[in-house]
């Protein structure tokens, strides 16, 4: 059986095929600046075929997968010799709210909720939308399938998920801890009970999503119990542009200080000129911000004699104390730990944020073999931990887009 992923973004839109009898990617790529004025690049892993990376025209969603079928299918780049060998489509989808606590088979009820949904996420699920009704139209006779990012923390108690305000927009409004990253976090803590020996009862895990938007997700006998990101994806550790966790008021103080700017104005501060960007000053992207603080972005260690930039290093400061402040918590809630996983852009890539994370857990006992952290972009399982830890310290590289096709593929098999 081959599965197309889909995972559409306000302005692009990512893919890959997969053949799931050996869960190979045939192709993968990503179209961008949908809307704007386009680009595609598109992957062949499947054959010696060429790479294509051009800019293209891309007015819509429907667009970009008319794009993408015709790469997949042509002489030049395809992989399969015609639309008809695509058997299933898996689409990721934001948020599920609390309707779905499970991947679906999509159709008109589904696709309502979704849209019912598009308040608690407004920038994701109006996106993944775009791109579901785009496969409807060039693809009517596939099964397609709605893989929730919120699904895998519906296990998240109601002491965990229930914010202290009135119940009414709980009861009404569906307003509640929702959680992000689902998929990945489900993934590569799955690896993580398998390397611990496979028994998922009395397992502890907390999962480490770092990159540009970072979650980490407290997981109990297999399950989340709580997670950093709330019913939006600003709550919790700082990221590139998102401030994270903050005092409310600063909503009001700063609508004041900018000359009483709208809640939304606000928000977009929060959302998009905060986090790392906002206190160093100079770039979201954790390469650039650690290059400036004067580290050595392979091995994590201080480069002799390059100049420091304070406010960088400050930024890098408060996104690794965070991050251990809330890998202590999630001890406390799971009555301790097994492993911690770091993950995705930031937690394969960075040294140094691996290292300034762990180095704050050594009150705990926590503790990693430096000279094993000394690498970014391998792609593969490290264990990194110290000889002394009292948990284990790894590296999974995610793959939310195999989640996806798999859940895909279960539901089309029923």
């Amino acid at each position: 059986m081959n599965v197309l992923v889909i995972n559409a973004g306000s302005s692009s839109l990512k893919y890959q095929l997969f053949d799931m009898q050996t869960e190979a990617i045939l192709a993968k790529g990503m179209c961008d600046r949908i809307g704007i004025d386009g680009h595609l690049k598109h992957k062949p892993e499947a054959n010696d075929k060429p790479i294509f990376n051009e800019s293209i025209p891309l007015p819509t969603h429907a667009e970009a997968i008319n794009v993408v079928i015709e790469k997949l299918t042509s002489q030049e780049y395809g992989v399969i010799s015609s639309l008809s060998e695509i058997n299933a489509i898996g689409h990721r989808v934001v948020n599920g709210g609390r309707k779905f606590s499970e991947s679906v088979l999509i159709n008109q009820e589904v696709i309502d909720a979704i849209e019912a949904c598009a308040r608690l996420a407004p920038l994701h699920n109006p996106a993944n939308l775009m791109g579901i009704n785009a496969c409807q139209k060039l693809m009517p006779g596939v099964p397609q399938i709605a893989v929730f990012d919120t699904a895998f923390h519906h296990t998240i108690p109601e002491y965990a998920h229930v914010y202290p305000i009135p119940y009414k927009y709980l009861e009404e409004n569906d307003i509640r801890r929702y959680g992000f990253h689902g998929t990945s976090h489900k993934y590569v803590s799955s690896l993580a009970i398998d390397y611990l020996g496979g028994k998922v009862e009395g397992s502890k895990i907390i999962s480490c999503h770092l990159g540009n938007g970072a979650s980490l997700a407290a997981i109990k006998d297999g399950k989340s119990i709580d997670t950093t990101m709330g019913v939006t994806p600003l709550e919790g550790v700082p990221m590139g542009t998102r401030s994270g966790s903050i005092d409310p008021a600063l909503v009001d103080i700063i609508s004041s200080i900018e000359g009483n700017i709208s809640v939304k104005e606000t928000m977009d501060i929060l959302n998009k000129k905060s986090g790392i960007l906002g206190v160093s000053c100079f770039s979201p992207d954790f390469r650039d911000v650690e290059t400036a603080a004067g580290f050595n972005i392979e091995n994590g260690h201080r480069v002799e004699g390059a100049p420091v930039n304070e406010k960088c290093k400050l930024a890098l400061d408060i996104f690794c104390y965070q991050v251990a402040k809330f890998i202590g918590s999630y001890i406390v809630a799971m009555g301790g730990v097994d492993a911690i996983i770091f993950t995705a852009g930031v937690g394969e890539n960075s040294p140094y944020a691996r290292f300034g994370i762990i180095s704050n857990l050594g009150g705990i006992g926590i503790s990693m073999e430096e000279p094993k952290n000394r690498f970014r972009g391998l792609g593969e399982f490290v264990d990194i931990t110290g000889n002394d830890s009292s948990a284990k310290v790894l590296v999974i590289p995610t793959d939310e887009e195999l989640v996806i096709a798999r859940d895909t593929v279960d539901i089309v098999k029923g």
